[in-house]
């Protein structure tokens, strides 16, 4: 098993977007271990590499852990075989055909599994304010719904972070100019082509974000 500092006791879940590297720089003194799935999204291919970059960068451990089943059995556009990702704004309708059902209940539970058993005390998972109305295991309830059934199903009583919970896109981006982020090294778009489409609800929302913060965005877009 490996052994950690005993000052980190921390696994972050990181997909290599904004978010998630943003909290990862942001506690880095804390997280002892960075966890990325492979669940079979449009887009894995082009984030994972961003989140062990980032990983690797800040020597922190970087495992990712296959969810294949998870496109063979789920439904959802974001998958590999799906629908077409819809495009347009978070708040259109047709953006809920993006939800994976239960994704972050699934993700929490392996990676609670995996930090008590490498000996941590608590997961952290970066979703944020702008994720609530599309996604419900992005909501503070399911947050607080999550910790209270990790604490009773771990020994170690570990609990489920969330800081970002109630910051909007805008927020964390702003925290990841303090930060010196380069965020050209993080990947956005639903699509997972080449370069990020631009259009999609996740490319809106990242370049307004940027925009707002002041942030000179060196994304490349279609």
């Amino acid at each position: 098993m490996t052994q950690f500092a005993t000052c980190k006791d921390t696994l972050i879940v990181l997909s290599g977007g904004m978010d998630s590297v943003t909290m990862l720089y942001d506690y880095q003194d804390r997280i002892a271990l960075a966890v990325s799935f492979d669940y079979g999204s449009k887009h894995n291919a082009r984030e994972i590499p961003f989140a062990r970059l980032h990983s690797q960068r800040l020597g922190i451990p970087h495992l990712v852990i296959p969810l294949d089943f998870m496109q063979r059995y789920f439904r959802s556009s974001l998958l590999l075989g799906g629908e077409a990702i819809p495009e347009g704004d978070y708040a259109d309708e047709n953006m809920k055909s993006t939800v994976v059902p239960f994704r972050n209940g699934i993700m929490l539970s392996v990676a609670a599994g995996l930090a008590e058993s490498h000996g941590l005390a608590h997961v952290m998972i970066a979703n944020h304010a702008g994720d609530h109305d599309i996604y419900p295991d992005c909501r503070p309830a399911f947050i607080d719904s999550m910790n209270q059934a990790v604490q009773n199903g771990t020994y170690a009583r570990l609990s489920v972070e969330a800081p970002y919970t109630h910051l909007t896109k805008t927020d964390i981006a702003f925290r990841g100019k303090a930060l010196g982020i380069n965020y050209a090294e993080t990947w956005s778009c639903y699509k997972g082509g080449e370069k990020h489409c631009g259009r999609c609800g996740t490319c809106l929302e990242r370049r307004e974000a940027l925009a707002v913060a002041g942030i000179e965005d060196s994304t490349l877009y279609e």
